[in-house]
C-alpha cells in the first residue's frame, strides 16, 4: 500500500516548512514530527550539513501520516562552487530592434560602397 499526502487520518501531522533551512536542521525538524526526509539524487544526504533546502514536496502544511517521507532539493552551501547569480543585472539594453556596435570615439569608419550588377 502506497501512502500519499491526500490521506487524512487521526495520526496525521502537517509537513513543516523546510525551505530555507540547512540540511541538518531540515532533518531534525522533520524527525521531531515523526517524518523522514530524503533528497533525490543525493546519496550523501544523511551526512549533508550546510546545503540549504530550496524546494520540498509535499508543500508545508500538507497533512501526511507519521513516518511519511518528505522530499527536498538542495542548493550547495557557500564555497562549494554554486552557480552564482542567475538573474540579469542592469543596465538592461534599451527596448527596440537590433543595435549596431558603435565605433570607438574619434575613429572614422570607411565609407560603405553599394553596387548592383
Amino acid at each position: 500500500m502506497r501512502m500519499t499526502p491526500e490521506g487524512h487520518g487521526p495520526g496525521d501531522v502537517r509537513v513543516p516548512r523546510l525551505v530555507g533551512l540547512m540540511a541538518v536542521d531540515a532533518r531534525e525538524s522533520a524527525r521531531a514530527l515523526g517524518l523522514a526526509v530524503d533528497a533525490p539524487g543525493r546519496p550523501d544526504f544523511p551526512h549533508t550539513v550546510v546545503d540549504y533546502v530550496v524546494r520540498q514536496y509535499p508543500q508545508p502544511g500538507t497533512p501526511v501520516p507519521r513516518h511519511f517521507v518528505v522530499h527536498v532539493w538542495l542548493d550547495l552551501g557557500e564555497g562549494e562552487g554554486g552557480g552564482g547569480v542567475r538573474e540579469p543585472r542592469g543596465p538592461l539594453p534599451p527596448p527596440g530592434g537590433p543595435r549596431r556596435e558603435l565605433e570607438e570615439p574619434g575613429a572614422t569608419a570607411p565609407p560603405v560602397v553599394l553596387s548592383s550588377p
